[in-house]
């Protein structure tokens, strides 16, 4: 019907990012004001503001269950947040330059992050410790995902690569080349 439901403001900046939830009763949106917001769809009303980022949220991903989000900064840091209560549960700490890409696996267990320092990490979701630094890449990482059972990561790279790593291994599977710039998504 094209018809808008509800307008949503309280952002101090440009949103630069947003996600349903799995089951389409939240929006996410990522802002350049260094907060994520939570929406209720229904009430048309925000729930949420989730802050504690220094920097820009450029990236943010619910998991699969829709009870944690995923917010990644310009601040080099990607935060793991509860959804029913908005509390920070971890802060996940070891890039050296601003996050491009934040996702959760399939069954919630890992977490995979891309940044303009050239590498992708794998966290473990559940406790937010650092567990590989994925790396190859000559230039940013500009985009990351699982594949659906959870044992593949693909990362996308300015340096007109993707590449493909063994989740379990972590060992680079594919190398794929071919394009003449960057690559800006994968999936």
């Amino acid at each position: 019907t094209g018809k808008c439901y509800h307008t949503f403001r309280g952002h101090s900046a440009e949103i630069v990012c947003l996600s349903f939830n799995p089951q389409s009763t939240l929006l996410a949106t990522g802002s350049m004001d260094t907060t994520a917001k939570l929406w209720d769809l229904e009430k048309g009303e925000e729930v949420a503001t989730l802050s504690g980022h220094s920097a820009e949220i450029i990236a943010l991903s619910f998991n699969t269950t829709g009870d944690r989000i995923i917010t990644g900064s310009f601040d080099h840091t990607v935060a793991v947040w509860d959804v029913g209560t908005g509390r920070l549960l971890h802060t996940l700490i070891g890039h050296r330059g601003e996050i491009s890409s934040a996702q959760f696996n399939w069954d919630c267990s890992l977490i995979v992050t891309g940044s303009m320092d050239k590498t992708c990490m794998l966290w473990n979701a559940v406790t937010g410790t650092h567990i590989a630094t994925l790396a190859g890449h000559r230039k940013e990482v500009l985009d990351v995902c699982f594949d659906y059972t959870g044992q593949r990561i693909a990362t996308a790279s300015a340096d007109g690569s993707a590449r493909v790593y063994n989740a379990e291994t972590k060992q680079c599977i594919a190398k794929l080349e071919g394009h003449g710039d960057e690559i800006s998504k994968v999936s």
